[in-house]
């Protein structure tokens, strides 16, 4: 049961790199997108793309931390005992992040939207880095077991957790910028269609160069995940490169009709690599999946709460996304 318990937890993460990533990204290329007049029509499709489903994709971060502490108790204190300053960081990123994001809406005067603004874009970049130099520590091994505290600042600032915030922020700008692409063409506003699509592009570069790097770091800092990534998990990894490979492809050509979907298809497929390179244990080497998995009749009672929440929420998600798509829920303010 404690093996299910561990794939259900993994859903919820895959979950919400997919869905809250895009939303992150698309807060990336609100920083760059320049001054109030170069920027201005960019952040209207931005604004138009995550406005309606932007606090909904925050349900799978939560879903996660409630699988983890529940059904495995030691490690959710081990990793929230190391990591609690990016994990705080993250945490007041985004509730900053939501209410500048609301806030630059309601206020009139130009100078008080570009300050809420910049919060904003701000946070939808340190939120993932933090999350991902979160998801770096635990795979180089800085989280200790027994539900103990490692090094506070030194867990997080090694290189195989930079690498983790590094692709973080890169992975969910190039998921938004496909994803802006499709919505600027809902629109029919070609010229945003063409202002994403060289952004999309320019992100699948950096992802192949810190990729590239990436294979470097995790042989030397992180090898019992390298090893995993390059045997048993090898499989996954290749489906995710194609992938990504077709999407940019149809982004070069034009052609959005499978790019989300490729795009989305690449990081699950890299996210279930890394679960399965290092199953089958939580914390490398330390603690497997069943030592550190809480009682049997917690474990059941956790899977039939999820299957109640599942049958509730899912959907009114699946909802919400399909209108969405469709043009058919009103605007915001």
């Amino acid at each position: 049961m404690s093996d299910v318990i561990a794939i259900v937890l993994m859903i919820g993460i895959i979950a919400y790199a997919v869905f809250g990533g895009a939303d992150f990204g698309a807060g990336f290329w609100d920083l760059v997108a320049g001054g109030t007049d170069a920027g201005a029509r960019p952040r209207e499709v931005i604004d138009r793309s995550i406005g309606p489903v932007w606090e909904a994709n925050h349900v799978w971060l939560i879903f996660s931390f409630v699988v983890l502490w529940t059904a495995f108790p030691e490690v959710y204190a081990s990793i929230t005992l190391t990591l609690f300053v990016p994990l705080t960081i993250a945490a007041l990123g985004i509730v900053l992040r939501g209410s500048s994001f609301a806030f630059r809406k309601a206020v009139l005067r130009t100078r008080d939207r570009r300050r809420f603004g910049a919060v904003f874009a701000t946070s939808s970049v340190l939120v993932p880095y933090c999350l991902g130099a979160v998801i770096g520590a635990i795979a180089s091994g800085q989280v200790p077991p027994g539900g103990t505290a490692g090094d506070s600042f030194a867990s997080w600032m090694n290189p195989v957790s930079i690498l983790g915030g590094v692709l973080a922020v890169v992975v969910a700008a190039y998921l938004a910028a496909v994803n802006l692409i499709c919505d600027a063409r809902r629109l029919a506003d070609d010229e945003m269609v063409e202002y994403f699509r060289r952004r999309a592009m320019g992100a699948a570069v950096v992802a192949g160069i810190a990729l590239a790097v990436g294979v470097v770091v995790l042989r030397e800092y992180a090898p019992y995940l390298f090893d995993g990534l390059t045997s048993r998990a090898l499989p996954l990894m290749i489906a995710s490169g194609i992938c990504g490979v077709a999407s940019l492809a149809l982004i070069v050509r034009r052609d959005t009709r499978f790019s989300q979907w490729l795009s989305g298809a690449a990081v699950v497929a890299a996210l279930v690599a890394y679960g399965v390179a290092q199953t089958p244990y939580l914390l490398p080497e330390t603690v497997t999946v069943t030592e550190a998995a809480a009682p049997s009749g917690t474990l059941g009672a956790l899977l039939v709460a999820t299957a109640a929440a599942g049958l509730i929420v899912l959907p009114s998600l699946g909802l919400l996304y399909v209108l969405d798509r469709k043009n058919l829920l009103p605007e915001e303010g």
